[in-house]
């Protein structure tokens, strides 16, 4: 694996959570397109800010040595910003209107 794959990978992940969460909680959802992007860009964050701990793909492939726990990490970090992201948004959404 290289650390882009992983990057994608861990977006993706982001998108499925987002979506499953708006999916099984109507109250946050946007429907399948809205919840996409509050996917990526919730997962981009939140793996981006967490990254700086270790976490980040191109740790976890550390000098072509694959380091499974962090990318385990980096998977539920991405999960929970795809899902902490819908939320964030949904509360945004609820109070400008």
């Amino acid at each position: 694996m290289t650390g882009t794959l992983i990057a994608l990978i861990s977006i993706l992940v982001g998108i499925i959570a987002a979506n499953g969460f708006g999916y099984t909680v109507k109250k946050y959802s946007f429907g399948i397109m809205g919840n996409t992007i509050v996917g990526v860009f919730g997962s981009v964050f939140l793996i981006k800010s967490f990254g700086r701990l270790g976490f980040d793909p191109w740790s976890i492939m550390n000098n072509e040595d694959f380091v499974g726990l962090r990318l385990v990490i980096n998977i539920v970090v991405s999960a929970l910003g795809g899902v902490v992201g819908l939320i964030l948004a949904k509360l945004l959404y609820n109070k400008i209107n």
